[in-house]
């Protein structure tokens, strides 16, 4: 564990010590995991009203072309990622993955396209070595830009929209995966219909100079409540989101961590933009194929939660583990236990009866579709 000196703060750490938050070290932060309400109520709440979180630790990274055409900036890009960046919308954004040579996954982003410029948003704990993949490989033809200047904050839960429009009335126009500029409480921000709950919300991107006036401005609201990152793991859980560093990483192909959802027509074999990214003859191949892992639902019986790293078997005895949960905890919306890890494809069947190892004993699961709680984005 990081000493509190070695840790780095974001801009709303003294708004986080004012509404009583417990702070502890996270990729490399002092940040909340909860406040005083505490996790499951945080949770219940972000899924019945508004939940306010700080995800300032998150890098921020503008990719901009030099020659002046974004083309040529979403060309660049796709040499990194499966996606389609090309065929994204001024105004959108859409999920990608950085691809390792061997097909797995550096880490995952969220990608808009600004206009004259790529918006990227990269996890916290990636974001060094992602800005330094971006800068060595990019270079050339694009200029990449980290934008320490600015805080992330995330709005979610049904009641955001209200919240959020009631302090800058444009954004409800919006829908999932909409980018705009809004101006929100004086402050110039950059705002996407987004996040990582499962609810409909918002990741509002400000200037720090106006951050915590901005997160005060939203907490007047009595619907709006703080919430710390116990309640965002375990509403990311329930939406079956993968958390870099446990669910995804380089030893996981996006086919493997059933995200091939992610990797459009376009990028794929017999696509007009077919690979061209690391990894893509394995990763294509897998589409083609099918993989001997995958990442799963997994529905423990009975109240015992089953942690992240917990082996998984076939049988209720003996035998060599066949899996391994990677994410795991109580969920607070199905008042139930809830997992996600890898099995082989042969036991990836939903309803599928597996056992995983909790201190010694085997607790009975089956393996279910994700996500856990239905999704309440607003596409419309």
């Amino acid at each position: 564990m990081a000493e509190t000196s070695d840790l780095k703060r974001t801009p709303l750490f003294a708004l986080h010590q004012a509404l009583g938050g417990k702070m502890v070290p996270f990729a490399g932060y002092e940040m909340p995991v909860q406040y005083a309400a505490g996790v499951l109520k945080e949770h219940l709440h972000t899924r019945s009203g508004a939940g306010l979180f700080d995800v300032s630790h998150m890098g921020q990274v503008a990719i901009r072309p030099k020659s002046g055409s974004l083309d040529d900036a979403a060309l660049a890009l796709e040499t990194l990622v499966p996606v389609d960046v090309l065929g994204l919308k001024e105004g959108r954004q859409r999920y990608a993955v950085f691809t390792s040579e061997t097909g797995g996954i550096l880490d995952d982003l969220m990608i808009a396209h600004r206009g004259d410029h790529l918006f990227l948003v990269v996890n916290a704990a990636c974001k060094d070595a992602d800005i330094a993949h971006l800068q060595a490989e990019l270079s050339e033809t694009c200029t990449v830009e980290p934008l320490t200047d600015r805080a992330l904050i995330a709005l979610q839960g049904p009641a955001a929209e209200a919240a959020l429009a009631a302090l800058a009335p444009d954004v409800a126009a919006m829908r999932f995966m909409d980018v705009r500029d809004v101006t929100i409480a004086g402050a110039a921000c950059t705002v996407s219909r987004s996040g990582y709950t499962g609810e409909d919300g918002f990741e509002i991107s400000v200037p720090v100079a106006d951050a915590e006036n901005l997160a005060k401005a939203l907490l007047e609201n009595p619907v709006v409540q703080p919430i710390g990152l116990g309640a965002r793991d375990s509403l990311r859980l329930e939406a079956g989101l993968c958390l870099y560093g446990n669910d995804i990483d380089e030893t996981t192909t996006p086919v493997e961590a059933s995200l091939q959802w992610a990797i459009q027509k376009v990028r794929r074999s017999g696509g007009e933009r077919a690979g061209g990214f690391p990894g893509a003859e394995i990763i294509l191949g897998q589409l083609t194929a099918g993989v001997l892992k995958r990442r799963v639902g997994l529905r423990p019986e009975g109240r015992t939660p089953v942690r992240g790293g917990a082996a998984v078997f076939a049988g209720e005895s003996g035998g060599e583990p066949v899996g391994r949960v990677t994410s795991g905890g109580f969920g607070p919306t199905l008042e139930a236990p809830v997992a996600m890890g890898y099995v082989p494809a042969e036991h990836a069947e939903p309803g599928t009866r597996l056992f995983a190892d909790v201190r010694g004993k085997r607790i009975p699961l089956s393996v279910t579709d994700l996500p856990f709680v239905e999704p309440h984005y607003k596409r419309r």
